[in-house]
């Protein structure tokens, strides 16, 4: 099978068996291309999908992300992860709104230059909004490529990516980019998986190096493997009698940079202090089950120490990085996904009032 067939075998495959239905489709617009894009990043359609839908009916375009305040934008990707990716996503709105008249720009430069769109990114957006004749090198393709032209090494060195951008290159049809574009994406997620990929389905099996010789387990070559490090924070769970807890905004930069979580402190003893510095202690408090989070550079297990019925100190009210919350808001802010777990937990647990109590 010749490379010019690559593309022709991969559209009519694309035509029987691609998805056509994901709702960034359906209008694909140069904004919705972005935000799908951004939000796919690391992470797996059936998983986005929800977040998508409900993102662009709270905020249906570029001039809509721009106006939204922070904690509205990080409010509806809570849970999504990676939080730099919602906001580099708000940062460039703002960037289009003022230098772009509200829209993407149909450039290729003027796009890498916004915070978060990469090369990738770009040619995704240009090919798919626009029909622009651009490659794209996400994960899944180049692990199809890699296969396909067997190229090892880790895709993450530069040699072997800039081998890999050439391949992509390569492989361009001369129309029908949206939906060569998304028949990539396609194969590398539903036939050249990552393990025990489904060859015989595989539109363009016969050309494959990989197969041929018996390597697809080994391409693309994994990331060089090493133990990750643990480190672990002691978290406040402070609950007034109303139900409300202390919840402060984490510092601008920094892992879940701006968003809403519970005060730290570095072991029991300073949690303790720390709690007493908030509010009035009626007990001793209980230490609550560790809650393990994996990141990509390190292991953090969240050590949570809660104290119910506390009476908060008239020093401490709402302000800009302190505030007492109800568990009913905590849909409206920015909560990193374990903080939110621990807090659902710790409410559910919460006894319900004796007939004739009131909170």
């Amino acid at each position: 099978m010749t490379d010019d067939a690559f593309a022709a075998r991969l559209l009519a495959w694309f035509d029987r068996s691609g998805r056509h239905d994901l709702p960034w489709q359906h209008p694909r617009t140069p904004y919705r291309v972005w935000l799908s894009e951004i939000m796919l990043q690391q992470t797996q359609v059936a998983v986005v999908v929800p977040y998508f839908e409900r993102f662009v009916a709270a905020l249906p375009d570029v001039r809509a992300l721009a106006a939204a305040p922070q904690d509205a934008v990080l409010a509806l990707w809570s849970g999504l992860g990676y939080y730099a990716r919602a906001r580099n996503l708000h940062a460039a709105a703002r960037i289009c709104v003022e230098f772009h008249d509200g829209d993407l720009p149909r450039d290729f430069d003027a796009l890498v230059a916004l915070p978060g769109i990469g090369r990738s990114t770009a040619g995704a957006i240009l090919s798919q909004a626009w029909g622009d004749r651009f490659p794209i090198l996400d994960g899944n393709v180049k692990r199809v490529l890699a296969r396909w032209h067997g190229v090892a090494g880790w895709p993450g060195q530069p040699a072997v990516e800039r081998v890999l951008w050439e391949h992509a290159a390569m492989h361009l049809p001369g129309a029908r980019m949206a939906d060569y574009t998304q028949a990539q994406m396609d194969l590398g997620a539903t036939v050249c998986v990552r393990h025990a990929p489904h060859c015989l389905l595989c539109p363009v099996a016969d050309g494959c190096i990989a197969r041929r010789e018996g390597r697809t387990a080994e391409l693309p070559t994994p990331r060089p493997g090493k133990a990750l490090p643990e480190r672990q924070t002691h978290m406040v769970v402070l609950e007034d009698g109303d139900g409300r807890i202390l919840l402060q905004r984490r510092p601008p930069t920094g892992i879940w940079a701006a968003l809403w979580s519970l005060p730290e402190a570095t072991d029991a003893e300073a949690a303790e202090a720390l709690a007493a510095s908030h509010a009035r202690l009626p007990d001793d408090g209980e230490a609550l089950p560790g809650v393990p989070h994996g990141f990509s550079h390190y292991r953090l297990l969240i050590r949570p120490h809660r104290w119910r019925d506390v009476t908060p100190r008239a020093r401490v009210g709402d302000n800009d990085d302190l505030r007492w919350v109800s568990p009913g808001a905590f849909d409206g802010i920015g909560l990193p996904a374990p903080v939110r777990r621990l807090l659902e937990g710790a409410v559910a647990e919460r006894p319900s009032p004796t007939p004739g109590e009131t909170r």
